[in-house]
């Protein structure tokens, strides 16, 4: 095995910034943010040049569409990102929130306190807007972080940081609150794996194989974010207008992301009538439908579809996350096939069903294991943006900790403080 390069002296120094955040004022983080949201948009072109410098790469590297759609920055992009950094210096700021109090029969005062972590490492792929969302949520949240953000998006990743980095410095606030791993290349990442006790948690977000490989070989602890093999069932009865916009939206409003579609289950009883009218749409749009029989023979008897974007199913279909224009369909025949159809693909990500039933909605909300459930709703609303966290770290598949879109809360652990007054245990 190759020798891993020395990271201690980043560590070190990412440990003595996050103690000088640790001491700063909710105010003084704020104005922080408020220099990076200004800063991003004030060198967009910069930051823009060096991503399209990735983005040439990566169509040279054939990167698939999805890939590059994540890896893209755009004007408006950028300016959304500021925005959503602007989010975050709005919320309120979990350190030192009270979690839970209490006096005893001795008279001690005992509070659990918020707290940061400390220093959060971050390994992710082609996802610039990610080392943004990372950096800002560990800042607000009182840590340092490092980021490892993947060769892919590397000359973006450089520029956004060395932007944060001196809005940081113009407020006089250490700059090594955010820094990099990423000219080590690969091992860097396997670094931060080994690197306990100069970091204090790391977040694997990207595809299942970054993720498996950080959850294996890390001596570091983790919090585990998954990949997204969402479903979007549409019940017997269902609204099928609201259930067709609800599958064009999860499917196409934006492929290359963890909380599109990339299954739709329809019971028997609509197949014809939703199928013949939604996949004709989704078609229409450029998605590739990956058919289970029924499907394709209720697919394949409509002229409007072109046999180009039809093809069989396979079982591997069933747990892709594509992350592209493809969708995998299948006609059930009733609620409990859908349901054992999730419970034996699923990422436990997002599920979505598309029903008038308080029954259905009822089961499928309590019988299922996933991080979100969407009722009559679209799988992309799982988002820290969207459910009111601001920009997120990542989407958690675990149980332990954090679940599901994770904002500053799961950025903190707590510390327990015991007040006496001289007082000892009898």
């Amino acid at each position: 095995m190759d020798q891993l390069p020395d990271i201690s002296g980043l560590t070190d120094a990412a440990r003595a910034a996050s103690r000088v955040l640790a001491n700063a004022t909710t105010g003084l983080k704020n104005q922080a943010l408020e220099a990076i949201a200004t800063a991003i948009v004030e060198r967009s072109e910069e930051i823009l040049r060096a991503n399209e410098s990735d983005l040439a790469r990566g169509r040279d590297n054939q990167m698939s569409g999805g890939l590059l759609d994540r890896l893209a920055l755009t004007p408006e992009r950028i300016e959304a990102i500021a925005n959503s950094v602007r989010e975050v210096e709005a919320l309120p700021d979990p350190v030192g929130e009270v979690i839970r109090g209490t006096r005893n029969e001795l008279g001690l005062r005992i509070t659990q306190l918020r707290v940061p972590m400390g220093v959060i490492g971050m390994i992710y792929e082609a996802r610039p807007n990610v080392t943004i969302d990372a950096a800002v949520l560990a800042l607000k949240a009182g840590n340092a972080v490092i980021l490892r953000g993947g060769s892919a998006a590397q000359e973006s990743n450089k520029a956004i940081i060395g932007v944060m980095r001196e809005a940081l410095v113009s407020l006089g606030l250490p700059a090594d609150l955010v820094q990099s791993v990423d000219s080590f290349g690969r091992a860097g990442a396997t670094a931060m794996m080994k690197a306990r006790g100069g970091i204090d948690v790391l977040i694997p977000r990207g595809g299942a194989g970054l993720i498996r490989a950080v959850v294996e070989n890390s001596i570091v602890p983790v919090i585990e974010t998954g990949t997204g093999n969402c479903h979007v069932y549409v019940d017997s009865g269902a609204d099928l207008e609201a259930a067709e916009k609800i599958i064009m939206n999860a499917k196409t409003q934006r492929v290359g992301v963890c909380n599109a579609a990339e299954t739709l289950l329809v019971h028997i009883d609509e197949a014809e009538a939703f199928c013949s009218s939604a996949l004709r749409q989704l078609a229409a749009a450029g998605v590739t439908l990956h058919l289970d029989e029924r499907a394709m023979s209720i697919a394949s008897a409509s002229d409007a579809i072109p046999a180009k974007y039809l093809k069989p199913v396979v079982e591997d279909d069933w747990a892709r996350e594509f992350l592209s224009m493809d969708l995998a369909v299948r006609v059930v025949d009733s609620i409990d096939e859908a349901l054992e159809h999730i419970r034996r693909y699923s990422s436990g990500h997002t599920e979505a069903i598309c029903t008038r039933s308080l029954a259905s909605a009822n089961r499928f909300r309590t019988e299922l294991d996933s991080a979100a459930i969407a009722i009559n709703a679209s799988t992309r609303f799982t988002d820290g943006g969207q459910v009111g966290l601001g920009a997120e770290i990542g989407i958690s598949t675990q149980k332990l900790h954090a679940r599901g879109p994770m904002g500053l809360s799961e950025l903190t652990t707590s510390t327990w403080i015991i007040e006496g007054e001289g007082t000892i245990r009898p």
